[in-house]
């Protein structure tokens, strides 16, 4: 089973992708990025080409360069990188996965494609299931963000048996309002010892106080980040 050197929580930054004038990606500043989320934010953790950073809205091949410099980067700088390598191809989704794993990125989580929709909770857990085959070495976190993707299948019910489906399964990316959802999904998994990482900056306190381990957000402050100091 897959098991990252350090398990995934606290303050985890959601990157933005940064662009020039003319939309080409800014890949200049992304080493000064790192240096600004370690020295002045004290932030080691990072998920990669998610909704801030607009990964759905680039190419596959863009989403592999900004995933190696975010990799190259942050080399013995960050504690984890984890790469979002969801799309609503299936095999664009294993082509990224696998090739976070070849670049050394410490994870990669997946949202529910959202063009076809899954419509019961095998169908999606089999989709994630061959996204995470392609990098079995990667621990996996499920992003789930129904707003976005319009997917309603609750995510306590998508965790319940869920790393007998998918071994390498290590947590959960929450991005909804549904707090009766979220407190169902850490109260039944305690035992699982899961990343509950919440993604609703506006609701954060109210979540780590029903069991959130860490919080992936485009809020990353100083202020904030002393709830994770030691």
């Amino acid at each position: 089973m897959a098991s990252p050197k350090k398990k995934l929580q606290g303050l985890v930054a959601a990157t933005i992708t940064p662009m020039t004038e003319n939309g080409e990606i800014n890949f200049s500043v992304i080493g000064q990025y790192v240096d600004y989320l370690v020295k002045e934010q004290g932030v080691k953790n990072i998920f990669v080409n998610g909704t801030t950073g607009e990964g759905l809205s680039l190419s596959v091949s863009e989403r592999r360069q900004v995933a190696e410099e975010w990799v190259t980067k942050g080399k013995d700088k960050l504690d984890q990188v984890v790469i979002h390598v969801g799309a609503l191809s299936l095999k664009e989704s294993q082509e990224l996965a696998q090739h976070a794993a070849e670049i050394g990125a410490d994870g990669i989580a997946v949202i529910a494609p959202f063009f076809l929709k899954p419509w019961s909770k095998d169908v999606l857990i089999n989709f994630l299931k061959e996204v995470a085959a392609a990098a079995p070495a990667l621990p996996f976190y499920y992003y789930h963000i129904p707003a976005l993707t319009g997917v309603k299948i609750r995510a306590e019910e998508l965790l319940d048996g869920i790393q007998d489906k998918i071994p390498t399964f290590q947590g959960l990316k929450f991005s909804d309002t549904d707090l009766l959802d979220f407190g169902q999904c850490v109260d039944q998994n305690r035992q699982q010892q899961f990343a509950f990482l919440f993604g609703v900056d506006e609701q954060l306190l109210s979540a780590l106080v029903m069991g959130a381990t860490g919080a992936v957000g485009s809020f990353v402050s100083r202020d904030l980040s002393i709830l994770w100091l030691n």
